[in-house]
This record gives C-alpha cells, sequence and structure tokens, in this order.
C-alpha cells in the first residue's frame, strides 16, 4: 500500500512534466509551500552532484523549494556544523547522506526533535531499520538507497569473471562505520566466499578518501603478492587511487580493477582499460525519490521505510550506449 502511495505521487511528477506544467505549478493542496533541505555527504563528488539534479528535477515539478548545503569532505566533523545550520534555517523536511552511522544521530535527533522530518539518502544512520520503535536511530521516516550488500556482490562477480574465477584480490576502502563502503564489502567478501572458492580475499586497504593513497597501497600490496589479480575500489576514490596505482605500477591490464560509482573519469578509465568494470548507481533516482518521499509525508501520505534503487554495470562493451551512458554521473 505504502509503495503505491508513492508511485502515485511519482507519477503526479510524470504527469506534470507530460502536461508542460511550470515549477510551482503542482503544490500541495493545503496551499502551503515547503523547503526541502537535500545535505549531501560532499559537495563536490559527481555522484552527490547527480543526486541534486534528480532532487532538482521533482523540486521544481512539484513547486517546492530545494536547499542544497553540504560540506567539502566527507566527515562528521565537516558535516555536523552544517546540519546546525540547516536545522536553524527550519526547512519542511531534511533528507540527508549522514557521514557516520554513529556520530550523526545525536544530530540529527535535534532536527527530529525540532519537529523537521529527516529522511536519509544513500547512507544511513543505527542499522539503517527505521520506524521499528527501538533503538535510538530509527527516528528517521526512510532510507532511499542503492542495496550496497547487492552492489558488492555484483563487484565481486564482475571481478571474479575478470581474473578467470581464481587469484588474489583485495577491497580498497574508505574507513570502517560508513554504512554504504561497509555494506559494499560485507557483500563483496560474502559472494567471493559463497561462490568463488579459487579467489583469494587479501586484507582490506584503507584510505581514508585519499585517492593519492589508494594508489600507494595498490603498488604496496603488489609488492608483496607480485601474484595479484584485482582490486575492486569500493567508492569514487578508492577506485580512482587503485586505477592509477595499477598504471604506476605498469599493471593495466594485468591487475583487473573494478570500480564503484561511474563518474566521467571512471568511464574515460574503462575506455583505456585501466579500469575493467564500473558498478553505477542511480544517484539521480535517489534524490528524486527523496523529494518525492519528503512531499508525500507532507501532505499527509504514508511512505516505505525503505526504498531500493538500481545498478548498471559498464564495461567496455556498453559504455558508448546511450541507454547506459544516461547512468555516468554528472560532474
Amino acid at each position: 500500500m505504502e509503495r503505491r502511495l508513492l508511485l502515485k505521487a511519482a507519477s503526479a511528477l510524470a504527469l506534470a512534466g507530460t502536461l508542460g506544467l511550470a515549477a510551482g505549478e503542482v503544490q500541495a493542496q493545503d496551499g502551503k509551500k515547503y523547503t526541502i533541505a537535500l545535505i549531501p555527504g560532499l559537495t563536490t563528488d559527481a555522484f552527490y552532484i547527480t543526486m541534486r539534479k534528480g532532487a532538482q528535477a521533482a523540486a521544481d515539478a512539484l513547486g517546492v523549494e530545494l536547499l542544497f548545503q553540504g560540506g567539502p569532505e566527507f566527515n562528521p566533523v565537516v558535516q555536523v556544523p552544517v546540519l546546525d545550520a540547516v536545522i536553524a534555517r527550519q526547512p519542511s523536511a531534511i533528507l540527508i547522506a549522514p557521514t557516520d552511522t554513529t556520530q550523526l544521530v545525536q544530530p540529527l535527533r535535534k532536527a527530529h526533535d525540532a519537529g523537521i522530518p529527516v529522511i536519509t539518502v544513500d547512507t544511513f544512520i543505527g542499522n539503517g531499520k527505521y520506524q521499528t520503535g527501538a533503538g535510538d536511530a530509527d527516528f528517521p521516516l526512510s532510507y532511499i538507497a542503492s542495496d550496497n550488500v547487492l552492489g558488492g556482490r555484483m563487484a565481486a562477480r564482475a571481478l571474479a569473471t575478470a581474473i578467470g574465477g581464481e587469484g588474489k584480490v583485495y577491497v580498497s576502502n574508505v574507513k570502517p562505520g560508513i554504512s554504504t563502503t561497509d555494506q559494499r564489502e560485507e557483500g563483496f567478501k560474502a559472494e567471493m566466499a559463497e561462490n568463488f572458492p579459487k579467489v583469494t580475499v587479501l586484507e582490506t586497504q584503507f584510505n581514508e578518501n585519499d585517492a593519492n593513497k589508494a594508489a600507494s597501497q595498490l603498488q604496496a600490496v603488489f609488492a608483496r603478492n607480485s601474484d595479484l589479480k584485482g582490486v575492486f575500489g569500493a567508492n569514487l576514490f578508492s577506485a580512482l587511487g587503485a586505477g592509477n596505482g595499477v598504471q604506476q605500477a605498469g599493471q593495466t591490464g594485468v591487475i583487473r580493477v573494478v570500480a564503484f560509482d561511474a563518474p566521467t573519469s571512471i568511464v574515460d578509465n574503462i575506455s583505456t582499460g585501466l579500469v575493467d568494470v564500473a558498478i553505477a548507481q542511480h544517484p539521480a533516482e535517489i534524490g528524486y525519490y527523496g523529494v518525492v518521499s519528503a512531499y508525500a509525508h507532507l501532505t499527509g501520505q504514508s511512505i516505505p521505510v525503505a526504498i531500493g534503487t538500481g545498478f548498471t554495470v559498464i564495461d567496455k562493451t556498453n559504455v558508448k550506449d546511450p541507454n547506459v551512458a544516461k547512468y555516468i554521473y554528472s560532474d
């Protein structure tokens, strides 16, 4: 029932677009104007830039104001002051990609206690299971994101295929405690353990979102394991760094790279052979459904506590296909 209500709201947006309605013509029946704030993990990442575009498309069609405000780093120390500033502006609702599963709980509770509905997008707080009545982090209304465990499994399958089903690989990751990348690593390791017994997964390398560090780590792992076959970059900077490290080690085409996320730089690397596969999320859909969900709640409709969006696997065979290229993130 809840999903039907959300799809009904989405259908209203599609209908508005078909009829050519200008921004502001589709408004709540009570005549209220709403401001929905979107706080990304960081403002400079193509993933969040693309998410903002999807959110803005929904906001324009629904006649709500979108406030986009974030920091330059994926870091709770940076994000919390931004969140406090947004709360002070008293928006109608907050969409946020929390930069830590625990450190954002109490700051977001301030918004909840102030009567501002909270929806998390891309990342979550607590365990991501909301409205259960259990724990201190279940108060957000909904979590809208890719299924990151599944995405990690897809990455494992792609990498295992690329290396012929056997050999040494490792995960290049950011740091523990980030919901999305934790889950991608979890899915990757589970898939390898369950279905690719001849693949050895080495110790994860954490790079603190520093592509240069990820490149150095690749070279260090290769120095210890001359038979290294592949690496999974669990986020944009991990993948970029790993790819650069492979190139610097003179192992392009030998050490296979699977990247999570698909900005234009990753796609260029697929074309040159530096990266073999990119698992593209659909961030525009996340932003779009975030605004639609917030609007539906504000206008008295129920919404699902979890909404999943899809993936597109991009490699050399389809990177120039327009139906695939549309999922490359905006710069």
